[in-house]
């Protein structure tokens, strides 16, 4: 038998974060991360201890704490996630913080805003939730994302319209007043894919290049998007270069790119022209 100080103190000797292990054994046990703490000396019955074991040796061997704990904060929202889903990431909130400041500077008083590759609803959901009056659409070719998406907003209460098909085919005509995106953009012979091998692959590359998602869907953007509305893109911090001429050969002006917090450049973004 051990006690948590004993569980905890085994997890870091199999190379697994303290914090990590708090919060997997937290969720096993139904309790609060500061409850551990204050009860390390606490004794796990035989079953806990082999769950927390089990999830222990998931966790080493790289899978998301994410995954093994059912969830992940995003710009203030609890969202379900699981293997089906990239995990969340925080540099992503860049991109809603960029959308609510164009949202706050004018526009329909009901926007209408588009998810390009919604995966968990994370970006739909977090715009939704701080601006209630829009009319948020999200796609994704996923079926098993959009089914993680609409958990998500069902549990959260936020109404979204989810799309099913790759980019902007499945959108016909229809036009928008901001589009966002966080797609698939690492090359496929990156090494850091190894390492990722956990989260769905189609969410992470898709292609030799990286940029071809990226193509894709500025290309397609002109038609999709009313004269004034922007296109925010996330991307990798060595293709902000390559990301702004793509949209300047499409005709969007007033191009800039934005760093995440670690000071890389992480979204670019540009206007359609006209308003």
């Amino acid at each position: 038998m051990k006690s948590i100080a004993q569980a905890l103190a085994e997890a870091r000797r199999r190379g697994v974060d303290r914090l990590d292990a708090q919060l997997l054994l937290a969720q096993l046990l139904a309790r609060e991360r500061a409850w551990l703490i204050a009860h390390d000396d606490s004794v796990l019955d035989a079953p806990d201890a082999a769950r927390f074991d089990a999830a222990l040796a998931r966790r080493a061997a790289g899978e998301p704490l994410a995954y093994l704990v059912g969830h992940k904060e995003f710009h203030g929202l609890d969202l379900q996630v699981d293997a089906r889903v990239l995990v969340p990431r925080p540099e992503t909130e860049l991109l809603v913080d960029w959308a609510l400041e164009l949202l706050a500077h004018g526009g329909p008083a009901a926007p209408r805003i588009i998810d390009l590759g919604t995966g968990s609803g994370a970006i739909a959901l977090a715009l939704k939730r701080h601006w209630p009056a829009a009319c948020v659409t999200a796609t994704d070719a996923s079926a098993g994302s959009l089914d993680v998406a609409r958990r998500n907003a069902d549990r959260l209460a936020l109404a979204l319209e989810f799309v099913a098909g790759s980019w902007w085919q499945p959108l016909d005509a229809r036009r928008f007043d901001l589009a966002l995106s966080n797609p698939p953009y690492v090359r496929a012979d990156d090494a850091h894919l190894a390492a990722l091998g956990h989260e769905p692959r189609g969410a992470l590359t898709p292609g030799p290049t990286g940029l071809e998602a990226l193509v894709e869907i500025v290309a397609g953007a002109g038609a999709r998007l009313e004269p004034g509305a922007w296109l925010l893109l996330e991307h990798g911090f060595d293709q902000a270069t390559a990301v702004q001429a793509l949209l300047g050969r499409h005709g969007f002006v007033a191009i800039r790119t934005r760093a995440d917090l670690a000071g890389q450049p992480r979204c670019t973004g540009g206007q359609r022209p006209g308003r």
